[in-house]
Parts: C-alpha cells; sequence; structure tokens
C-alpha cells in the first residue's frame, strides 16, 4: 500500500470504495444512513471532530473500510475494541458478511451502535457493553482498533482472543513506528506497517498470529 495513491476528497474516497467493494445498492444506502446517522447524533454526543464532518467520507468511511482491504480472505469473528461510532467496525460490518463484535463500554455509544444495528438490519453485528476485561474471551479471525488505547496495553489486553491466524489490524497515526518499536521483540516479530490511504503522515500496524499475555504479578 506504500505507492497508493492517498484519498483526499469525498468523491475519491467514494470512487475508491467502489472499486474495492463493488458495493451492492443497499450497501450503498447502509452507508449513507450511517454516514447521516453520525453527523446527527455527533450533535448530541462527540462521536467524531466536527472539523472531519465535510470529508467524512475520506475520514471516517473509507479510513474504516481500508481495515477491511488489508484483510481481504480473511474470515471469522471480528472484534473491534474501543468501537465508539462504530469505527471501523459499523463500516467493516455493511461491506462484508464477517460476523461482528464490537467492543464499547460507554452506554450512549452503545446507545447509539444499537440503534444503527437496528435500523440498518446487521444481524451480524454483536455488541458487548463492558470494559474488554469483562468481555467473554473467543476465538477472534481479526482484531481492530483505531483509538482504543497505547499499543503495549492494546495488545495485552487482546492477546488472549488471538490464535495463530488471527489478523491484527491497528492504525496508530504518525507514531506507529516508534510504538512498535517500543514492543518486546517476540511481539514486534508478528507486526509490519502500512501506509494509510487516507493521510500521508498516518501507518496502519498490520499482523498476524497469536500473541501470549504479559505474565501478571500475583496481588
Amino acid at each position: 500500500m506504500a505507492d497508493a495513491e492517498i484519498l483526499d476528497d469525498e468523491g475519491g474516497a467514494r470512487d475508491w470504495l467502489a472499486g474495492a467493494f463493488a458495493p451492492t445498492d443497499e450497501q450503498w444506502a447502509r452507508l449513507e444512513r450511517f454516514a447521516a446517522m453520525l453527523v446527527i447524533e455527533n450533535e448530541q454526543q462527540n462521536l467524531i471532530a466536527a472539523s472531519t464532518i465535510p470529508i467524512l467520507w475520506v475520514r471516517h468511511i473509507a479510513d474504516s473500510a481500508q481495515l477491511l482491504a488489508l484483510d481481504a480472505g480473511g474470515e471469522g469473528l471480528w472484534i473491534d475494541l474501543g468501537s465508539g461510532p462504530g469505527l471501523p467496525g459499523l463500516v467493516v460490518a455493511i461491506l462484508s458478511e464477517r460476523p461482528m463484535l464490537l467492543v464499547e463500554s460507554r452506554k450512549r455509544r452503545c446507545d447509539f451502535l444499537r440503534a444503527v444495528v437496528a435500523e440498518l438490519g446487521l444481524a451480524h453485528v454483536e455488541i458487548a457493553e463492558a470494559p474488554l476485561e469483562r468481555v467473554e474471551t473467543r476465538r477472534a479471525g481479526t482484531i481492530s482498533a483505531r483509538a482504543f488505547a497505547p499499543l503495549d496495553r492494546l495488545i495485552d489486553l487482546s492477546a488472549r482472543f488471538s490464535t495463530e491466524s488471527t489478523r491484527w489490524l491497528l492504525p496508530k497515526g504518525r507514531n506507529a513506528v516508534k510504538e512498535l518499536a517500543s514492543l518486546p521483540q517476540t511481539w514486534q516479530n508478528l507486526f509490519h506497517v502500512e501506509h494509510s490511504r487516507t493521510d500521508t503522515d498516518s501507518r496502519i500496524l498490520v499482523g498476524q498470529g497469536r500473541i501470549v499475555p504479559k505474565k501478571r504479578g500475583k496481588a
């Protein structure tokens, strides 16, 4: 993806989505409705930065969809950590049939997620309204997290969901390489860095494999 053209306007984002996923009319309608619901709900709670609304299809829709593009051929449960307003989880769920678990601890965020899931008829989406530490362990085909926690804590908390075939898709902004370098070497070896399609300075950490959580000391 290093040489891919950066998406910097709404038309380009929609064109890329059309070429990458060939959405059906129903999927387009769901994306449009989700985008509209995001803007409306943003007046009630801070889901996305107001400055990103004019470029919502770049900054949020395509930015989320690029993770699905990095997981071509992936299967099994997709777990989206700290899903917030459903980014990237709901975008992925709209564009694919992957079973999706959205993990979000804040009630108002979860109320919004449930409203979107109900209105769009996304029967393959499940919402866990709880801190990740209280979510039952399940085998994840893919783990994503757009803005959840510092990298080492994110990986440590979610490691119990991973298997040898688990795919990790972790957007980490301009500090991705630095954060990756701070991890234990055994964790670093599972990851490589991809360029974001929506921000020239941002990077995505892409990994595959089972990660063993850090050992906890006795209380």
